[in-house]
C-alpha cells in the first residue's frame, strides 16, 4: 500500500483532520480507516445508511470504534435514499418535497457540520471506466486539490485491498452471497436472504421502511426455480 500511504501523508501535510466516507462493512472502508488512522488527529467516518440501526452493520462500527478509539462515526442518509423518499420507492414513505442529493451534496453537508475540508473516498480505477477516466486526471491519480478530495486506493485492485486486510488481521469485509462486498441495496436478493437467515430483526427493520421488499423476497422464495429450500 505504498502509494496509498504516500497519498495519505501528502493530505496529512495539509491538514490534521479528514472526513472518510466509510461503508462499515466494505473492504475499501476497512482498509482505508486502518491506513488513515495513524496520520490524522481526527478522522470522522461518515456512514451513509439506507435503513438505520441494522445490527449486522452496527457490529462492524462497534469493532472499528474499539480498534480506533479516536475515530468518530457520523450516520447520514444515503444520497440514493433521497431519491427513494421523493418517489416512494418500494413503498417507503413518500415526500415529494424531498431534495434529491448527490454524493457531492452529502460531502458539503458533512463539511458544514464538522468544519473539516478534506474528504477521502474508496474509489478505485478498477471500479468502472468512468472512475478510471476521472481518477487518472488527478495528482498522483489520487488527489483532487481544487475540491479537496482524495482517493488513496485509486491504483489498487480488490485483491490488493483484501490482501492488506488479511495481512493486518483486520475484520473481514461482509459479502452477501458469493459476490463482492457491497452496500445495502434493499432490493438485493443476497442481502435479503442474508438478513433472513442470520439477522431476521434486520429484515424486519428493512421491511418496516420499505414494505414492498417483503413481496420481492416472497416471490423469489416461492417462484424462482433457482432457489431451493431445505427440507
Amino acid at each position: 500500500m505504498r502509494y496509498a500511504i504516500e497519498c495519505i501523508r501528502q493530505i496529512a501535510s495539509k491538514t490534521d483532520k479528514v472526513i472518510l466516507f466509510h461503508s462499515a462493512t466494505g473492504k475499501d472502508s476497512i482498509a482505508l480507516l486502518d491506513l488513515c488512522y495513524p496520520h490524522f488527529r481526527e478522522v470522522v467516518c461518515v456512514y451513509m445508511y439506507m435503513v438505520e440501526g441494522l445490527e449486522h452493520i452496527d457490529k462492524y462500527i462497534i469493532w472499528a470504534k474499539q480498534r480506533y478509539p479516536k475515530a468518530k462515526f457520523m450516520a447520514v442518509s444515503h444520497y440514493a435514499l433521497t431519491q427513494y423518499r421523493k418517489d416512494g420507492v418500494f413503498g417507503c414513505e413518500q415526500d415529494p418535497k424531498q431534495r434529491i442529493k448527490s454524493l457531492s451534496d452529502i460531502t458539503e453537508d458533512v463539511r458544514e457540520a464538522t468544519g473539516i475540508e478534506w474528504a477521502i473516498y474508496g474509489f478505485k480505477q478498477t471500479d468502472s471506466l468512468n472512475r478510471r477516466i476521472m481518477l487518472r486526471g488527478y495528482e498522483m491519480q489520487m488527489i483532487n486539490e481544487p475540491t479537496k478530495k482524495a482517493y488513496p486506493l485509486s491504483l489498487y485492485k480488490n485483491k490488493d485491498v483484501e490482501a492488506y486486510i488479511k495481512h493486518k488481521r483486520l475484520i473481514p469485509s461482509l459479502k452477501y452471497g458469493n459476490g463482492q462486498s457491497q452496500g445495502t441495496d434493499v432490493s438485493n436478493i443476497p442481502f435479503l436472504l442474508f438478513c433472513k437467515q442470520y439477522y431476521p430483526q434486520d429484515l424486519e427493520r428493512v421491511i418496516a421502511v420499505f414494505p414492498e421488499v417483503e413481496k420481492i423476497l416472497f416471490d423469489y422464495l416461492n417462484y424462482d426455480p433457482k432457489y431451493e429450500q431445505d427440507d
